[in-house]
């Protein structure tokens, strides 16, 4: 059973959670607990007012069914997100699991739908700060952003997104953030410090990492452009674009096309969409009730035999025996890299 939910939706259980009394204050006063509401799972969120204009927000959840959650379009702040568990299967939003994380400039947010599959345990860490105060702490002597920071304060405009490599150093902030056993203002002022902390580590990976190379480096646009293929490429598994018919839907050069999926994700666009297809079947083929066939047809496969080749060539493991071997142990998509 899937649950299809708006985010008017989700607001009215979360009422009703605070009504019942699953909603409470850490014993610091700091932390605004939220308990995952008993229809949908078991977990919870704590929630961080750091400052003013900086909210931090830690998640362990696992829920019991499908959840589909559709939200609508709308103005948002600049996001930060690494995830340590769970995997994302979205429309309209950038991949991410526990290798991908997320990283949303300010502006609209476009209408998308998120899935998340059921007996998942999704562990990590959101951060959301206003665009006045992340220009306050990135704006040059002159006031102004620096070039490579423009594109994630886009105010009325289309906000742009990145997906960038979760590193060794990402996850050990995270965790310490986690595990943070501090009180009250030094608690504050010690998030405060792990939170800036991951940004930097983010919008390093972000931006810095193509600048290693000379002339072989990506703007910022094409790289948003290049994680907008990606998005597209996940979005239509069943019947995705040709690679001329992507390069003209984000309005770049087939050339640019294959050079940006090789310098950002170090694969061509149809490696990436080969690599995405076995990720969600594993996610499929591990839970119950479903078949081969079906999961082949989910995942652009009209041929079960040719999809069953892909998935061993992927993982060195038929469907079969993921279906009948890997649900007690970690998902596949963590211990295998091969494209």
């Amino acid at each position: 059973m899937s649950l299809d939910l708006t985010a008017q939706a989700v607001d009215d259980i979360c009422a009703e959670a605070e009504r019942s009394g699953a909603v409470t204050m850490s014993t610091d006063g700091l932390e605004t607990i939220c308990t995952i509401p008993s229809p949908l799972g078991y977990g919870y969120r704590r929630e961080i007012e750091l400052c003013s204009g900086l909210e931090l927000a830690i998640f362990h959840e696992t829920y019991f069914d499908d959840l589909i959650y559709r939200e609508i379009e709308n103005h948002h702040p600049v996001q930060f997100m690494v995830s340590l568990s769970g995997t994302i299967n979205t429309t309209g939003f950038l991949h991410q699991d526990a290798t991908q994380s997320y990283v949303g400039g300010s502006g609209v947010q476009r209408e998308f739908k998120a899935s998340l599959f059921s007996k998942q345990l999704y562990a990590g860490v959101d951060i959301h700060i206003q665009p006045q105060l992340f220009n306050q702490f990135f704006a040059t002597s002159k006031g102004e952003l620096p070039a490579e920071w423009q594109p994630l304060i886009k105010d009325t405009d289309w906000q742009q997104r990145f997906s960038p490599k979760t590193t060794e150093a990402m996850r050990s902030v995270v965790q310490q953030i986690i595990s943070c056993q501090l009180l009250g203002a030094t608690k504050r002022l010690y998030l405060q410090g792990k939170v800036f902390e991951l940004m930097a580590l983010q919008l390093e990976a972000i931006f810095n990492h193509t600048q290693k190379g000379t002339s072989g480096s990506l703007k910022p646009d094409t790289v948003a452009r290049i994680h907008y293929a990606a998005e597209i490429l996940r979005s239509h598994l069943e019947n995705p674009p040709s690679q001329s018919e992507l390069a003209q839907q984000v309005g770049i050069g087939h050339c640019t096309l294959n050079k940006g999926f090789r310098q950002i994700f170090q694969l061509t666009p149809f490696a990436y969409l080969t690599r995405y297809r076995m990720e969600q079947a594993e996610q499929f083929l591990r839970q119950p009730d479903c078949t081969v066939a079906e999961v082949a047809n989910r995942v652009g496969y009209a041929n079960p035999a040719q999809f069953a080749a892909a998935f061993k060539r992927h993982f060195s493991m038929t469907p079969s025996e993921c279906m009948r071997g890997s649900l007690a142990s970690a998902p596949l998509s963590q211990r295998h890299s091969a494209p």
